[in-house]
């Protein structure tokens, strides 16, 4: 029977799921902002309060890897996951904020659907870390975040040509071209989520 001398460090698992579910809070809150007519801008800084959770998480991650000999998966796909979880995080960050700065008194239907698929791709993300501990299920939580990631593209596309063809004000089109990109962005970042969980993976098949 084999055994180790030095045992893995098998607790980079809980912080994945722990990181995954700030995400998930995070882009619960991004929808909660925008299902009003007007946004609640205020929304934003709860949202910060979340990003500075996942900073120090991220953080706390990075610092164990460098005092940890033997990782339960390769050192560079740790940091590459810790990376891109907390990158997603600064997306949502970013959208919350930009809506706020611009002061958007109305909320667009094709940004709250924008915030919808943003929350389902967190969903998936806390199913991918869930799953990454015993390997199974990992590869089908990321092929939905691609999809989905899919979606997010095509909704994107839709909402900046109806941008174009409805508003008439250009300052009011550059705002909402902008506040749009950032919340497709997040959707991009969770691909990346997905593209580094394949990699492990294979890697551990």
């Amino acid at each position: 029977m084999a055994f180790r001398l030095i045992p893995r460090e098998e607790r980079f698992y809980d912080d994945f799921v722990a990181l995954a579910d700030q995400i998930r809070r995070g882009a619960g809150i991004l929808e909660d902002m925008l299902k009003p007519d007007k946004p609640i801008w205020d929304k934003a800084d709860e949202i910060k309060e979340v990003e500075h959770k996942c900073d120090f998480l991220t953080h706390e991650i990075i610092q164990r890897l460098h005092r940890t000999f033997v990782t339960p998966i390769d050192r560079e796909d740790i940091h590459a996951l810790a990376r891109s979880l907390d990158d997603v995080m600064d997306a949502i960050d970013d959208s919350a904020a930009i809506i706020r700065l611009y002061q958007i008194d109305r909320v667009r239907p094709d940004a709250r659907e924008l915030a919808r698929i943003i929350g389902l791709s967190a969903e998936q993300v806390v199913c991918a870390m869930k799953a990454l501990g015993g390997r199974d299920g990992v590869a089908q939580c990321a092929v939905e975040i691609n999809r989905l990631e899919n979606e997010a593209d095509r909704a994107h596309q839709a909402a900046v040509r109806r941008l174009f063809e409805e508003e008439r004000d250009p300052v009011a089109i550059i705002k909402w071209k902008e506040i749009l990109d950032f919340l497709e962005d997040a959707t991009d970042r969770c691909e990346d989520v997905a593209n580094v969980l394949e990699g492990v993976v294979v890697k551990h098949a």
